[in-house]
């Protein structure tokens, strides 16, 4: 008994060494996340959607789709927060390929993620950013070839909710939303790093190797694979991604995960099945596979 107590308390403290060694490295990222994520939430996110409103008023054409994938990835919204600001838009004659861009780009991420993604170095933070751009650039244009003379989404039954950020003074309703982020976000971002200390401490790092950097196209197919169930929360699974990196992922993989997590989290595709129908969201799935094996084969051909 003795010696089973004994070798318990060792693993323990081997995973504690693990867990406190990424919870210093990541803790501060995760901090200014939420810190920055809540001021755009507060401050910026009507002007935000402002401006897209205002695109109608333009006439960029299809050319649209590139400031609406910039201004999807500026809002701080989730996707339930999302489709009802895009149906309004649609009742203000926004063009579908527009909504398609601004919709799949605030989904893959958002001012909140792009912080926490800064912990796992300036090539993963950019290859994120620029795939997610394209993501949305591509839906868009799929919409506007196939769709353009018909309506892609169906925004029955969604209305705008009430911003919960109404308190009359400023700095509390500031610091009202960042008390939301630290609720929706704390468990999963602890939860992550439990999981990537175990992942360092009992999977030894030639297995990582082999899953995710040895045969490219292999871990590029298990990484967008892995990406669908184990995708919960953006900030959860940087300390997965920053351990699996850092035994032999390859930015590839990395991408082909950080595009298919978001892209198929429950949550999300919830809301998108409501608005698209079987046989759009089935389509929906089947391009958020391709384009990130397809992105992941041709970062991993560059890095």
């Amino acid at each position: 008994m003795s010696d089973l107590w004994t070798v318990l308390s060792r693993e323990l403290i081997y995973i504690w060494y693990y867990f406190e060694v990424q919870f210093r490295q990541i803790f501060w990222y995760w901090i200014l996340g939420m810190l920055i994520g809540s001021l755009v939430s507060v401050f910026a996110k009507d002007r935000i959607h402002g401006l897209f409103a205002g695109l109608q008023k333009e006439k960029w054409g299809v050319l649209g789709i590139i400031p609406a994938c910039l201004l999807g990835i500026a809002s701080p919204l989730c996707m339930y927060g999302t489709v009802p600001i895009a149906a309004s838009f649609r009742k203000q004659g926004m063009r579908e390929d527009w909504i398609a861009a601004f919709m799949t780009a605030s989904i893959l991420l958002n001012p909140q993620l792009i912080i926490y993604s800064a912990a796992l170095g300036t090539a993963a933070l950019s290859v994120r950013i620029v795939t997610c751009f394209f993501c949305g650039i591509g839906a868009g244009l799929l919409v506007f070839l196939f769709c353009r003379e018909r309506e892609f989404f169906d925004f029955t039954g969604f209305r705008e909710r009430e911003s919960r950020d109404t308190h009359p003074d400023l700095l509390v309703r500031y610091l009202l939303n960042v008390w939301r982020n630290v609720k929706a976000t704390g468990l999963y971002f602890l939860f992550g790093i439990l999981l990537s200390a175990l992942f360092q401490r009992y999977v030894p790092q030639d297995v990582m190797v082999n899953i995710f950097g040895g045969n490219e196209a292999w871990g590029i197919l298990m990484a967008a694979t892995i990406g669908v169930p184990l995708y919960a929360c953006g900030g959860g699974t940087i300390p997965l991604l920053q351990s699996w990196l850092a035994e032999g992922m390859s930015l590839g993989s990395a991408a082909a995960f950080m595009i298919t997590g978001p892209a198929t989290k429950i949550t999300n595709l919830g809301a998108l099945k409501i608005c698209m129908g079987w046989k759009r969201f089935a389509c929906y799935i089947v391009y958020i596979m391709l384009y990130s094996l397809i992105a992941g084969l041709l970062i991993s051909s560059f890095f």
